[in-house]
This record gives C-alpha cells, structure tokens and sequence, in this order.
C-alpha cells in the first residue's frame, strides 16, 4: 500500500473510530462484533432505513479491523416517486464515509397486489445475482428483533409450522447463499441511534405506517403485547424455545433422506424407499419437501399444501403423476420417484 493510500485509510480509520468514542456506539459495536464472526468477503443490502444504514457502518468498521472488502448495494424498488431520490442520497452519505455502494433498480412493472412481496422477492433476485457474480456467498441483511416478532405473528396468521415460526433466524441458506442477519437480536431504538449519531440521516418510508399492509397491523398489535408485558427476553426465550424442538425434528428429517433415499444423479432421479414414509407426518413432510427443492433447483420450497396434498395420495396410493416445484414425481408400486423435470 503507497503512503497515501495508508493515510487516507488511517485518516477514515480515525472517523469510524471517533465514532466508537461515544460510549452506547461503542457498546453496540461490542455486541455486533461478538456475534458477526465470518472471516469472508460479503455483501451488505442497505435499503436506507435505520437498520440497514446501522448494519453499514457496523460492517464497514468490523471490514476495516479485520481486512476484509465488502460490497455494498441499495436496491431501487421504484414503488414510490421519490425512492429513486432517496437511494442516491443514500449513496451519497455512505460514500462520505468510505463505503462504496451501487443502486440496484427493479425494472419490473408493479403489481396491483402484494406488493410487499413483489418487492422482497425483486430485491433478493437482484442481490442473489450480485453473489454470484462475484463468487461471494455471504449476504448480510438488516433484520432486527422487531422483524423476529413480526415474522413469528405473520407465520402464525398464515397457519404455519414449527420451522415456519422460527424461520428468520441468524443464519439461513437459499441455494448456496448464506443469509446473515447479525442485528436479530439487536432492537430498532438502537439501531436509530447510531443512524442518527453517525450520519444524522435514514429514510423513513411512509408505507412502514400504512396499516393496509398484515404487516404494519401486525407491528401495531405487537406494541400492545409489549404493554403487557411481552418483553424481549421472554419472547427471545420462546423462539429458543421452538428452535430447540425444530432442531430435534431436522436431526430425524436429514437422517431419514440419508437412510431412506438413493440418488441417481445420471438420471435426475431420486427414489424414496418404503421406510421413508415411516415416520412421523413432519419427518415425512419436511424430508419430502427438501427433496423437491433440492431435485427441482427452485429458490424456495413449494408451498405446504401441495406436499399435505401428495402426501395425501401416496398414503391412498392414489398418485399416478404430478409436477410439483420442477419434478415429476409418481408412484410405480410401492415405489414413490422423483425426476427433475425437463
């Protein structure tokens, strides 16, 4: 490195640092240090909000100490006139702290409905093509403990499962891409905090008010559970809780797809022995489930219904054939196989 491109490092260097002199920064730098342990590059989604501007300074600091590059991107949903205003102020601010970021522009046509969904679907299909862009593997999203919350009630109101419930967590994978999420247990005052101390900017968008969205009826409802006392110690303890049985049923799931499947890969084929189906309805679920995600490549796992459905039809053996989440699966006997489709 030439003398001047250490002096100006040393020179940002002591920016972060003065930063860090403010004791509660300091505190909460401490505790994401503690639980972001990753020693590879990665790549940073900030949306401009509070948490994801707190999660870029946490990062770039904790890339500075310990000599890694990551890359940072602002995703442009283009649901709002001024969104793609505020994603260059964005980009703007962070450079003034030496972080580099590229805005991310969804080009698709906004839908009527589910909107939401439409967004964090686009956002992750752009983010997802950076990672492999790059050959990085690690994206680091904002998620906070008020997103924990909202996620469990959101789950619950669509009648999920044990690994619905406990779905966001610190770490998850789709298709080869770890999902970091070192702020879970990080609450949201903080995080305005030090958007507030380090840049004295974040972008509020409107629609976190609008209650014509589950979600935002739902954050209303979870400030009343607070009221009374739903603290986050006792839900954090609930979600560990959950966890644990969730794991005790995933230790069952990997070993019955190891005992009770063979895997032609010439073929695209996986057969399921008789001894699959003798478990438990969530052992077979969830072992079924995996499996067509896994055969058929997709990004998320076909919808609960469809795999009670199929279930339904084996255990009558009433399946011929179906196509379900990029395989054909049908029934030869007793035989149940799975062929990627074509």
């Amino acid at each position: 490195m030439s003398l001047k491109n250490l002096s100006v490092k040393n020179k940002i260097l002591s920016k972060y640092k003065s930063k860090l002199n403010n004791q509660k920064v300091n505190q909460i730098y401490r505790k994401f240090e503690n639980s972001f342990k990753i020693n590879q590059n990665f790549i940073v989604a900030v949306s401009g909000g509070a948490d994801s501007l707190a999660l870029a300074f946490l990062t770039k600091l904790f890339a500075f100490k310990n000599n890694l590059n990551p890359k940072y991107y602002i995703v442009d949903h283009k649901l709002r006139e001024e969104s793609t205003n505020e994603a260059l102020k964005v980009k703007k601010i962070l450079k003034l702290f030496n972080i580099n970021s590229q805005v991310l522009t969804v080009r698709s046509k906004r839908p009527q409905n589910k909107i939401q969904s439409f967004a964090r679907n686009k956002r992750y299909d752009l983010l997802f093509s950076k990672c492999v862009k790059f050959k990085i593997n690690n994206l680091v999203l904002g998620h906070h403990i008020d997103d924990l919350y909202e996620n469990f009630f959101l789950r619950m109101i669509r009648g999920s499962g044990l690994k619905g419930l406990v779905s966001l967590s610190e770490e998850t994978q789709i298709k080869n891409i770890n999902l970091l999420r070192p702020l879970i247990k990080f609450n949201k005052k903080d995080l305005i905090f030090i958007s507030k101390f380090v840049f004295n900017f974040y972008v509020d968008d409107p629609s976190n008010y609008d209650t014509k969205f589950n979600r935002i009826k739902i954050r209303n409802f979870i400030d009343q559970l607070r009221s009374i006392g739903l603290g986050e110690k006792k839900f954090q303890l609930t979600i560990e809780n959950l966890k644990r049985s969730d794991q005790t049923i995933r230790f069952y799931v990997e070993k019955n797809k190891k005992m009770n499947s063979i895997m032609y890969h010439r073929r695209n084929e996986l057969i399921l022995k008789r001894n699959f189906f003798n478990n438990s309805y969530e052992v077979i679920f969830r072992s079924l489930s995996d499996l067509i995600l896994f055969l058929g490549k997709k990004k998320y796992s076909v919808r609960g219904k469809k795999i009670d459905n199929i279930m339904s039809k084996i255990e009558n053996k009433r399946l011929s054939k179906e196509t379900l989440g990029g395989c054909v699966i049908k029934m030869v006997n007793d035989t149940v196989i799975l062929r990627k489709e074509h």
